[in-house]
């Protein structure tokens, strides 16, 4: 839909082709994934939050960081999800002309915001794996919430600064987002006006935005190896390095194809519009399922306190019945 403004033509709502080349014979099978995708994240990352706000033992540091991923996560799927399957299963693809940079907003504000937490927890196992005497004095829960929410806000102004690069440019003819949600690089292809500086400073910012904490976390970890290969007669070892490699899943599901992805984004032509979504979707997605789950199957604690929890259901389940029997 578009309206006339001044002999030119104003862009009223986008079109989220999700994968534009897509036959209609998969609209069912991709949509169906979609959902499956967004029942387990809402399912995981909220397991997740609500263990940990609700169980005393789970209030130390680096739960409030997981908690603070986990919400994250949540967010970006419910923000981007439930639209781009409604395309699918009703033909629903059309967004706002304001209600795709809000989404815009949220991708690239919380996408940051993944990444300055991914960093953050990095350095909290670098304290407590080389400095564990420090570790309680240095790294308190106030001081981890202070800096989750420091971290929030520089996500929302860098999120801010992307949504202006992208929203101040005239839009007045093609509007069909290459993509399942309103992304800077989507969005800024269908301006009417040469973008070739708008892209140049997406792409700094979003290099920036990841290579600085990916640059803290590759520290940390090199220091984190050096110190467990020189303490391996210490039984403790297996313990940390057990927890360092929890991190690292985590930390390449996320940065390994979102860099690949930046990277060839500077070269024309090497990715097609269907493929480039897929990885986009991929790199975006998997990690705000597999996370939750990483954390709940490898963090001893959650998953001691998710056994009690499931053993106190099917007892209260196995007494229910036998009282039914008799």
């Amino acid at each position: 839909m578009t309206i006339s403004m001044s002999n030119q033509t104003a862009v009223t709502e986008f079109i989220l082709l999700g994968f534009p080349g897509l036959h209609s014979n998969f609209f069912l099978p991709v949509s169906i994934t979609m959902f499956v995708a967004y029942i387990v994240s809402l399912i995981a990352n909220s397991t997740v939050i609500i263990l940990i706000i609700l169980r005393e033992q789970l209030h130390h540091p680096m739960y409030i960081i997981i908690a603070n991923l986990a919400l994250s996560d949540l967010l970006f799927d419910t923000i981007t999800l439930p639209k781009i399957i409604a395309k699918y299963w009703f033909g629903a693809g059309s967004i706002t002309f304001y209600g795709c940079f809000f989404q815009l907003f949220c991708v690239h504000s919380l996408g940051s915001l993944h990444s300055f937490i991914i960093m953050l927890m990095a350095i909290d196992r670098y304290v407590a794996i080389c400095k564990p005497l420090r570790y309680h004095s240095n790294i308190t829960n106030r001081l981890v919430t202070l800096i989750c929410y420091i971290f929030w806000v520089c996500a929302a102004l860098i999120g801010l600064a992307v949504t202006f690069i992208s929203g101040l440019l005239p839009y007045c003819g093609p509007n069909r987002v290459k993509n399942c949600f309103c992304s800077n690089a989507a969005v800024l292809s269908l301006a009417c006006a040469d973008v070739s500086l708008e892209r140049k400073k997406g792409f700094i910012i979003a290099i920036c935005v990841h290579l600085f904490p990916l640059a803290f976390i590759i520290l940390s970890y090199i220091l984190i190896i050096r110190v467990v290969h020189l303490s391996a007669n210490n039984g403790n070892w297996q313990k940390a390095f057990y927890t360092c490699t929890t991190h690292l899943i985590v930390i390449g599901l996320y940065f390994i194809p979102r860099l690949f992805v930046y990277s060839t984004s500077q070269i024309p032509l090497i990715l097609d519009a269907d493929m480039n979504t897929l990885i986009i979707c991929l790199y975006t997605f998997i990690p705000h399922i597999a996370s939750p789950i990483i954390f709940c199957l490898r963090t001893k604690e959650i998953r001691t306190i998710l056994e009690h929890v499931f053993n106190n259901i099917f007892h209260v389940e196995h007494e229910y019945k036998s009282r039914i029997i008799k």
